[in-house]
């Protein structure tokens, strides 16, 4: 596993491996399903792209070298779920070894980003849409995707607006 992937990537660090251009992938990671987000060129919207059913890894890491080589991207954002008090449990360690294993098939850099609530912001937003149950099984997952991807965008521009000269 190179360091680039090694998991344990700053934003800053993350920013700096990123080709001008390079699209992102943000990924939230289920028990049962994978939820897939794409940003745009700019790295300024992320949008939903699909929900992936798990089966074993090979088939989960072969859909989602899929989508990249149908949209190419500079890194991949992984949901990283951290207990509410910091803590890291048996899914954030399920996270890791996943992240570990999709290393080892792709040169892109991985960032883990916290995904705290990312899942509750979305439900809530859905429930304030008046959206059916199944309506949100649907979506929640790569919705919670977006969520977590465009919280890493949002903190590469603040870190690329701050790193700019001052005049």
């Amino acid at each position: 596993m190179s360091s680039r992937t090694a998991g344990d990537l700053t934003i800053e660090a993350f920013g700096r491996l990123l080709e001008p251009g390079a699209r992102l992938m943000g990924l939230d990671l289920g028990t049962k399903t994978i939820g897939v987000a794409m940003s745009d060129a700019t790295r300024t919207i992320a949008s939903p792209r699909e929900t992936i059913r798990r089966t074993k890894f090979t088939h989960d890491a072969a859909r989602l070298l899929a989508i990249l080589s149908e949209e190419p991207a500079g890194g991949i954002v992984l949901g990283l779920p951290v207990n509410m008090n910091g803590t890291e449990g048996p899914r954030a360690q399920a996270t890791r070894a996943f992240m570990r294993n999709l290393a080892q098939l792709t040169p892109l850099p991985i960032l883990l980003w916290d995904e705290r609530l990312s899942t509750a912001a979305v439900t809530r937003t859905l429930l304030e849409a008046d959206s059916s149950r199944a309506r949100r099984a649907e979506v929640v997952d790569k919705l919670a995707a977006a969520y977590i991807l465009q919280g890493v965008l949002d903190r590469l521009r603040l870190f690329a607006d701050n790193s700019r000269p001052r005049n």
